[in-house]
Protein backbone atom coordinates (compact mmCIF):
# COMPACT_ATOMS: atom_id res chain seq x y z
CA UNK A 1 0.00 0.00 0.00
CA UNK A 2 1.46 3.62 -0.89
CA UNK A 3 0.13 5.08 2.34
CA UNK A 4 -4.02 5.81 1.26
CA UNK A 5 -6.89 4.35 1.41
CA UNK A 6 -6.30 0.42 -0.64
CA UNK A 7 -7.76 0.50 -4.33
CA UNK A 8 -8.86 -2.60 -5.46
CA UNK A 9 -9.37 -3.11 -9.53
CA UNK A 10 -12.29 -5.52 -10.32
CA UNK A 11 -11.71 -6.59 -14.11
CA UNK A 12 -14.26 -8.33 -16.32
CA UNK A 13 -15.50 -9.52 -19.48
CA UNK A 14 -18.63 -10.83 -20.79
CA UNK A 15 -20.93 -10.47 -18.82
CA UNK A 16 -19.35 -9.30 -15.76
CA UNK A 17 -20.48 -12.47 -13.33
CA UNK A 18 -17.31 -13.27 -11.57
CA UNK A 19 -16.56 -9.34 -11.07
CA UNK A 20 -20.08 -9.01 -10.06
CA UNK A 21 -19.53 -11.60 -7.65
CA UNK A 22 -15.92 -10.40 -6.54
CA UNK A 23 -17.66 -7.47 -5.99
CA UNK A 24 -20.17 -7.91 -3.63
CA UNK A 25 -18.14 -10.51 -1.40
CA UNK A 26 -15.74 -7.39 -1.57
CA UNK A 27 -17.77 -4.35 -0.50
CA UNK A 28 -19.13 -6.98 2.08
CA UNK A 29 -16.36 -8.11 4.20
CA UNK A 30 -13.89 -4.92 3.36
CA UNK A 31 -16.26 -1.97 3.42
CA UNK A 32 -13.27 0.51 3.80
CA UNK A 33 -11.88 -0.57 0.23
CA UNK A 34 -12.15 1.72 -2.74
CA UNK A 35 -13.53 -0.37 -5.39
CA UNK A 36 -12.88 0.49 -9.24
CA UNK A 37 -14.64 -1.75 -11.64
CA UNK A 38 -13.48 -1.99 -14.92
CA UNK A 39 -15.29 -3.90 -17.69
CA UNK A 40 -14.01 -5.32 -21.16
CA UNK A 41 -17.38 -3.85 -22.43
CA UNK A 42 -20.12 -1.66 -21.01
CA UNK A 43 -22.23 -5.02 -19.55
CA UNK A 44 -19.26 -6.00 -17.63
CA UNK A 45 -18.67 -2.45 -15.58
CA UNK A 46 -22.80 -1.99 -15.17
CA UNK A 47 -22.79 -5.22 -13.22
CA UNK A 48 -20.02 -4.38 -11.23
CA UNK A 49 -21.52 -0.70 -10.18
CA UNK A 50 -24.73 -2.71 -9.26
CA UNK A 51 -22.94 -4.92 -7.03
CA UNK A 52 -21.06 -2.12 -4.87
CA UNK A 53 -18.26 -0.92 -6.69
CA UNK A 54 -17.16 2.77 -5.93
CA UNK A 55 -16.70 3.68 -9.78
CA UNK A 56 -16.44 2.26 -13.40
CA UNK A 57 -14.68 2.94 -16.64
CA UNK A 58 -14.63 0.62 -19.65
CA UNK A 59 -12.51 -0.53 -22.13
CA UNK A 60 -8.50 -1.04 -22.98
CA UNK A 61 -7.88 2.29 -21.97
CA UNK A 62 -9.63 1.66 -18.99
CA UNK A 63 -7.61 -1.14 -17.90
CA UNK A 64 -4.43 0.59 -18.68
CA UNK A 65 -4.36 3.78 -17.03
CA UNK A 66 -5.77 1.95 -13.68
CA UNK A 67 -4.00 -1.52 -13.72
CA UNK A 68 -1.14 0.98 -12.60
CA UNK A 69 -2.32 2.52 -9.76
CA UNK A 70 -4.60 -0.69 -8.45
CA UNK A 71 -2.68 -2.15 -4.97
CA UNK A 72 -4.76 -5.52 -6.08
CA UNK A 73 -5.89 -6.59 -9.24
CA UNK A 74 -9.10 -9.19 -9.28
CA UNK A 75 -11.22 -10.95 -11.82
CA UNK A 76 -11.35 -14.53 -13.80
CA UNK A 77 -7.54 -15.94 -14.28
CA UNK A 78 -8.09 -14.68 -17.88
CA UNK A 79 -7.25 -11.11 -17.21
CA UNK A 80 -3.52 -12.49 -17.57
CA UNK A 81 -4.56 -13.73 -21.09
CA UNK A 82 -4.15 -11.69 -24.14
CA UNK A 83 -7.21 -12.63 -26.42
CA UNK A 84 -9.12 -14.17 -23.97
CA UNK A 85 -12.62 -13.73 -23.12
CA UNK A 86 -13.53 -14.47 -26.75
CA UNK A 87 -11.06 -11.84 -27.88
CA UNK A 88 -12.17 -9.06 -25.15
CA UNK A 89 -8.95 -8.90 -23.57
CA UNK A 90 -6.53 -7.55 -25.84
CA UNK A 91 -2.72 -7.82 -25.16
CA UNK A 92 -2.54 -4.32 -24.24
CA UNK A 93 -4.98 -5.08 -21.40
CA UNK A 94 -3.17 -8.26 -20.38
CA UNK A 95 0.36 -6.87 -20.23
CA UNK A 96 -1.28 -3.78 -18.23
CA UNK A 97 -2.48 -6.22 -15.51
CA UNK A 98 0.53 -8.50 -15.98
CA UNK A 99 2.93 -5.57 -15.41
CA UNK A 100 1.25 -4.13 -12.32
CA UNK A 101 2.98 -3.86 -9.21
CA UNK A 102 -0.18 -4.07 -7.49
CA UNK A 103 -1.03 -8.02 -6.25
CA UNK A 104 -3.21 -10.51 -8.62
CA UNK A 105 -5.73 -11.90 -7.32
CA UNK A 106 -7.30 -14.39 -9.94
CA UNK A 107 -10.72 -16.72 -9.90
CA UNK A 108 -9.72 -19.90 -12.12
CA UNK A 109 -11.99 -20.82 -14.66
CA UNK A 110 -11.86 -23.70 -17.08
CA UNK A 111 -13.54 -21.52 -19.60
CA UNK A 112 -10.48 -20.05 -20.58
CA UNK A 113 -7.92 -22.80 -21.54
CA UNK A 114 -5.61 -22.17 -18.25
CA UNK A 115 -5.93 -25.58 -16.17
CA UNK A 116 -4.55 -25.06 -12.41
CA UNK A 117 -3.36 -27.77 -10.74
CA UNK A 118 -5.02 -29.09 -7.32
CA UNK A 119 -8.74 -29.39 -6.37
CA UNK A 120 -11.14 -28.50 -8.24
CA UNK A 121 -13.74 -26.55 -6.30
CA UNK A 122 -17.00 -24.88 -6.30
CA UNK A 123 -17.15 -21.11 -8.10
CA UNK A 124 -17.94 -19.36 -4.57
CA UNK A 125 -15.10 -21.12 -2.83
CA UNK A 126 -12.61 -19.85 -5.40
CA UNK A 127 -14.17 -16.38 -4.57
CA UNK A 128 -14.55 -16.19 -0.91
CA UNK A 129 -10.92 -17.34 -1.31
CA UNK A 130 -9.69 -14.00 -3.40
CA UNK A 131 -11.31 -11.61 -0.93
CA UNK A 132 -9.51 -13.84 1.99
CA UNK A 133 -6.44 -13.26 0.40
CA UNK A 134 -6.73 -9.88 0.01
CA UNK A 135 -8.02 -9.10 3.35
CA UNK A 136 -5.03 -11.20 4.91
CA UNK A 137 -2.80 -8.75 2.77
CA UNK A 138 -4.49 -6.03 4.02
CA UNK A 139 -3.87 -7.11 7.50
CA UNK A 140 -0.05 -7.84 7.09
CA UNK A 141 0.03 -3.93 5.85
CA UNK A 142 -1.80 -2.53 8.57
CA UNK A 143 0.67 -4.86 11.13
CA UNK A 144 3.84 -2.82 9.41
CA UNK A 145 2.67 0.35 9.44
Amino acid sequence: MRGHEPMILVLDGQGGGVGRALTARLRERLPQVHIRAVGANSAATEAMLKAGADEGATGENAVVVNAPRADFIVGPVAILMPNALLGEITPAMAQAVGGSQGMKVVVPSNRCGIRIAGEEQPLRRYLDSCVDIIQEALKGEAAAQ
